[in-house]
């Protein structure tokens, strides 16, 4: 098994380099780079940019639209554009509704929602988790009762994200209350515009408004948005969430995060030291450096794996380790920064703030990072179900 890069792969990493450079807009690079927050928009934007260039969705097949570049090219063009301080695209359309439509969708279905997923006009929200049905999925209680050819939705999603901007829902709802939890649900393509949905603001710690609960009553919903058999949704949401756990293991991330921390502590203390040169601090993300960089095997082998077609359930390991890690060094550059990390204002992150930050720029994100990334051993599935993922399907407990 070799899990270095092969020629081919380092002509396309500096391919992707290089188109990042040559299009990527100066004043989404300058935002980025500036620590300001980046918005819906503004990765919708950039979105439309690749998808002019065919790389609006590369991973999907060439009948859908992409490019099927295979996981090692994928990975590579996110790592690049991590690198690069590229504004996030939404995972929502491209990485998981998309490959269920093309997977499970019928044609007519394909060619309505598979185009303005591919080139960022629509954007999409998941309607999983509602009040006491977050671990427990199967438990979800939002039901759809078909009147000919409708059907028609009350419940309610918590833990929405980005459900206020979105145009669509990619939901689990309940059309039978017969047999096991998991063989009546089914999966419904939502309107977000559909009359009777209302959504209430979830301000998390760090301030922003990302998460919604949303209600439904009497949302009117065509048959024809059903993707897949009725009642077979379960099949379809183990599909999606197998690569929403690999997105939240942040490889590229925390590696830009590792390389943030050492030019901090580079930064002259009192003493006229860097805090990179005290042993506690660098022994500290010495430990973080090699479990990450474990990580990054793990996720060649993952990779490796997937294209010789003999892939396991790597997602779970790579979000177990990685939520752990991302964590930890969140938690470092919060003890970098110092007390500059306490006080910060939210809106010193939207450009045209025109006050002085408080101390060095570095440290106004310092705070934010640290109370969102405390979300990643829950959101994708908690920690606990992770192992138990593990337990079963890796180690064959």
């Amino acid at each position: 098994m070799d899990l270095n890069e092969s020629s081919t792969e380092r002509a396309f990493r500096a391919e992707v380099r290089d188109f990042i450079a040559a299009n990527l807009p100066k004043d989404l690079k300058d935002k980025a780079e500036a620590g300001y927050r980046m918005h819906m928009a503004d990765g919708q934007r950039w979105h439309k940019i690749l998808a002019a260039h065919g790389w609006g969705a590369p991973g999907w097949k060439k009948e859908n639209g992409g490019l099927d570049w295979d996981p090692t090219r994928l990975y590579i063009w996110e790592e690049e554009m991590s690198a690069a301080n590229c504004p996030p695209l939404s995972p929502f359309a491209v990485k998981m509704v998309g490959p269920v439509i093309a997977h499970f969708g019928t044609k007519e279905q394909k060619d309505k929602w598979l185009p303005p997923a591919r080139c960022g006009e629509h954007l999409w929200c998941q309607g999983y988790s509602e009040p006491n049905s977050g671990s427990d999925l199967a438990s979800l209680r939002t039901m759809a009762v078909r009147q000919g050819d409708k059907y028609v939705v009350n419940g309610m999603k918590i833990w929405n994200s980005y459900g206020h901007e979105a145009d669509w829902m990619f939901a689990l709802v309940r059309t039978s209350t017969e047999g096991k939890t998991q063989e009546g649900i089914s999966v419904l393509l939502i309107d977000m515009k559909s009359k009777g949905i209302s959504h209430r603001p979830i301000i998390t710690i760090d301030g922003s408004h990302i998460l919604n609960e949303i209600r439904f009553e009497n949302v009117e919903v065509p048959v024809f948005n059903r993707i897949g058999e009725e009642n077979k949704g379960w099949t379809y949401a183990k599909y999606l969430l197998g690569n929403e756990r690999a997105l939240i293991a942040q490889i590229a991330q925390s590696t830009k995060l590792v390389k943030r921390l050492k030019q901090v502590g580079a930064n002259e203390l009192s003493n006229g030291r860097g805090l990179i040169e005290e042993d506690d601090f660098r022994a500290k993300l010495a430990a973080i450096e090699v479990e990450l960089e474990a990580l990054r095997i793990t996720n060649q082998r993952v990779l490796y794996e997937a294209k010789s077609g003999t892939a396991g359930n790597g997602g779970a390991i790579l979000k177990s380790k990685g939520t752990f890690i991302s964590q930890a060094l969140s938690e470092l550059m919060l003890e970098a920064v110092g007390y500059y990390s306490s006080p910060w204002v939210m809106e010193a992150l939207e450009v045209g703030w025109n006050e002085k930050p408080i101390g060095p720029g570095y440290a106004k994100n310092a705070m934010p990072l640290y109370a969102r990334q405390r979300a990643n051993t829950i959101e994708g599935g908690t920690e606990e179900i992770q192992k138990n993922v593990i337990a079963k399907q890796v180690l064959g407990l």
